[in-house]
C-alpha cells in the first residue's frame, strides 16, 4: 500500500481528498496536516509518507517551504503540488523546490489517480500544464553545451541523458550495467554538482545546455 500525506489548510478539502484517495486501489492517506509546520511536527513521531500532496497557499509554512524541507530532509518522499495556482512562476518555483508533479485542484478524479500511479511507478508526472510551462521557460534560456560537458565526468553525462527518458532508475542501472546503488550515487552527485533537487531539475539542466533535444 502506497502511503500518502495531505498538506492543506482547508479541513473540508483534506477530508474530501482523504476519502477519495482511500477509495483508490493500493493508496492510503496515512497523514494529514494543515501546513508545513504541522507536517514537520508529525514527522517527529510518524513514518514519512511515500507521496506528499501539498497545497501552495498555506499559513505559517507555505507549500514552497514545505517542499524544500521535504526535499532536504526526506528526499525519498515524492512531492506533488495540488493547487489553484496555474501561473508559470508558481509552477516553476514548486518544481525547483523538489515537486515531481503539479496538479490543479479542479482536476478530474481520474487525473488525480493517474498522477498518483505515475509518480509511484516512474517517480514523476508531467501533464500539459507543466510541459507547456517548462517549454516557455526554456525558450529564454541560453544553451552552452561546452560548459555543461566540462561540469560532467566519467559516466555522469550518460546517466544524465538516460535520466531525461521515461526509464526508471532501475532500468537505467540495467542499461548502464551498474548496481542500482551506483546509479543512486550518480544521481546524488549530479544533484549536488548542478544545484538541483529533483529529476525535473536534471531534465531542465540537460535541455538548457543542449545535452538533449526536444
Amino acid at each position: 500500500m502506497t502511503t500518502i500525506a495531505l498538506i492543506d489548510d482547508h479541513v473540508l478539502i483534506r477530508n474530501a481528498l482523504k476519502d477519495l484517495i482511500n477509495r483508490f486501489d493500493d493508496f492510503e492517506v496515512a497523514l494529514t496536516a494543515s501546513n508545513g509546520q504541522d507536517l514537520i511536527a508529525q514527522l517527529q513521531t510518524q513514518p514519512a509518507p511515500e507521496i506528499a500532496l501539498i497545497d501552495i497557499n498555506m499559513p505559517v509554512m507555505d507549500g514552497f517551504d514545505t517542499a524544500s524541507f521535504l526535499t532536504a530532509h526526506f528526499p525519498s518522499v515524492k512531492i506533488i503540488a495540488l493547487s489553484v495556482n496555474d501561473d508559470d512562476e508558481s509552477i516553476i518555483k514548486m518544481l525547483r523546490c523538489g515537486a515531481v508533479g503539479y496538479l490543479l485542484k479542479d482536476a478530474e478524479t481520474l487525473q488525480l489517480k493517474q498522477t498518483l500511479q505515475e509518480v509511484h511507478t516512474y517517480g514523476y508526472y508531467h501533464n500539459d500544464l507543466v510541459t507547456n510551462t517548462l517549454m516557455k521557460s526554456l525558450r529564454s534560456q541560453p544553451k552552452n553545451p561546452t560548459r555543461a560537458l566540462v561540469l560532467l565526468h566519467g559516466r555522469e553525462a550518460e546517466f544524465l541523458k538516460l535520466a531525461c527518458s521515461e526509464r526508471t532508475y532501475k532500468e537505467i542501472a540495467d542499461e548502464m550495467c551498474l548496481a542500482p546503488r551506483t546509479v543512486d550515487g550518480y544521481r546524488e552527485q549530479l544533484f549536488d554538482k548542478l544545484s538541483v533537487k529533483s529529476r525535473v531539475g536534471l531534465v531542465l539542466f540537460a535541455i538548457r545546455n543542449g545535452l538533449i533535444q526536444i
